[in-house]
């Protein structure tokens, strides 16, 4: 993401598992975000412009922030789970980044919101901040998530429809940010994307 980000490698359940750090540049963290990229088979990995502008306001909020390729992406090891594997991806990646029971923060866009939702439930604990970004409710089964999640949908989404999202929202009583005349990969509104998960952290 920057001159700073420390790139690294972890064992993960099928193989090594490729990481990349970045750190805030004053002060100590206030905890650790994990950020998870979108569908492997679609290109996703966590250079993903959305995984990275969520990592830059994460950072500037504080947040010592973890991005990491899931199996078969990039340099990590293993292939495709069917998001089964996925989610055990990252919580290997939580497992052995926490460092004694720090803040946590998870987040994610589009399959990544996916993992990312299933993380937090798995945990069994309260994360601190969990940031959804045009969740895969169309293609998965994104799970539950607390009442202070945060979710950012694009109105004109071609990927996932918003109302799928709405559907999957509504029996939790939980309110979406829609961004109008947006879609799914928000070209042209990373900078109000960014503005409103910084927003989201205040």
């Amino acid at each position: 993401m920057n001159a700073q980000t420390e790139k690294f490698q972890l064992p993960g359940p099928s193989g090594e598992l490729e990481c990349a750090v970045d750190t805030p540049s004053s002060g100590p963290a206030c905890g650790l975000a994990v950020l998870a990229h979108p569908h492997p088979l679609h290109g996703g990995t966590m250079d993903n412009k959305v995984v990275q502008t969520l990592a830059r306001a994460f950072v500037q909020r504080g947040w010592r922030t973890l991005r990491f390729n899931f199996r078969g992406v990039g340099r990590s090891q293993g292939g495709w789970d069917a998001g089964r594997g996925e989610i055990d991806d990252m919580m290997a990646v939580i497992d052995q980044c926490r460092q004694n029971g720090e803040p946590l923060a998870l987040g994610g866009f589009s399959f990544g919101a996916y993992v990312a939702s299933h993380a937090a439930w798995r945990l069994g604990e309260p994360v601190t901040h969990l940031v959804l970004v045009g969740p895969a409710t169309g293609n998965f089964q994104v799970a539950p998530v607390p009442a202070h999640t945060v979710v950012i949908h694009g109105e004109l989404d071609e990927v996932v429809p918003l109302q799928s999202t709405l559907d999957w929202a509504r029996p939790q009583h939980l309110p979406i940010v829609v961004v109008p005349g947006v879609g799914h990969f928000f070209h042209g509104q990373l900078p109000l994307l960014k503005t409103l998960v910084l927003r989201a952290l205040a």
